[in-house]
């Protein structure tokens, strides 16, 4: 039966017994990624690479934005174990780049980013020479909690726009695109040696014009790099693709990025914020 999909949305099967491993020993240490828990459609691909995108702070978020995959409702109690457990990951997969993320806690005092303070000393005392680079919810806007973050000394602070301001009613009710963009301005503004990365969608009912303005503010609050992929639809409880935007479009938007002077865009079909992120960072900054 046809998915209905293009046909450059294919995704090759992952090799099983790889996958299966992967899976069962994230599973030991009780630790949740966002591949698993958002349907990543490169989940075949990482983690039969042994790599993953590990995600804090549980895996139930207090937002509901209308794109993602990630159950929404009321979040468990934090693990205070947790951070040593996404280090001994890291160590046990022999990463020399981690990236994580968490759900968003609303419910926290700081967002939780104390909890990825924490997560990112574990990672940096079990692993010395691995970069990390984490992805972070808006904190709703607080500086001091962005700080905590920043200073436990992440490589990449990443925080994703996902749509263009217009859409943001619909695709991101609970969020602020003007606070998104501020957090990425104070962040260089904490830390000149911090890189800065942002991504978002298409596919939405974005328009190209309104495209090429949110590539212009990402550069103008001095973001570094960033990535752009194609919307697909989680469930039928999310928002409907509105299109699917046609490889070449992808380089073209790829290459209006880097005219703006990004240090890369990755953009592509199958690109999300952390796919790849190791060899996209080493690249771009080589």
């Amino acid at each position: 039966m046809s998915s209905g999909l293009p046909e450059w949305l294919t995704v090759r099967s992952p090799d099983m017994g790889v996958f299966e491993d992967m899976v069962e020993y994230l599973k030991s240490l009780g630790i949740h990624t966002v591949c698993q828990s958002a349907g990543c459609p490169n989940i075949g691909d990482c983690f039969t690479r042994r790599t993953a995108t590990f995600m804090i702070l549980g895996n139930i978020c207090t937002r509901n934005c209308g794109f993602c995959g990630v159950q929404s409702g009321v979040p468990s109690l934090v693990d205070p174990d947790e951070p040593k457990r996404i280090a001994k990951a890291a160590a046990g997969l022999g990463l020399a780049y981690v990236v994580v993320t968490s759900v968003t806690r609303d419910d926290l005092r700081d967002g939780g980013a104390s909890h990825f303070a924490e997560t990112i000393r574990q990672i940096k005392s079990a692993v010395p020479r691995a970069k990390v680079e984490v992805l972070i919810p808006d904190f709703k806007g607080d500086e001091e909690a962005l700080a905590h973050v920043l200073d436990a000394g992440p490589l990449v602070i990443n925080h994703n726009v996902e749509t263009v301001p217009r859409l943001y009613p619909t695709v991101r009710p609970q969020a602020d695109y003007k606070r998104s963009l501020k957090l990425l301005e104070t962040a260089g503004k904490f830390s000149s040696s911090i890189y800065k990365k942002s991504g978002f969608m298409v596919g939405l009912g974005e328009s190209e014009a309104e495209i090429i303005d949110l590539l212009k503010d990402l550069r103008d609050v001095g973001c570094d790099f960033v990535t752009i992929g194609q919307y697909l639809r989680p469930s039928k409880k999310n928002l409907p693709v509105v299109e699917y935007v046609h490889p070449a479009k992808f380089e073209e938007y790829k290459a209006i990025g880097e005219s703006m002077g990004f240090r890369y865009v990755a953009a592509g079909p199958f690109v999300r914020s952390s796919y790849h992120a190791a060899d996209l960072f080493s690249h771009a900054t080589c």
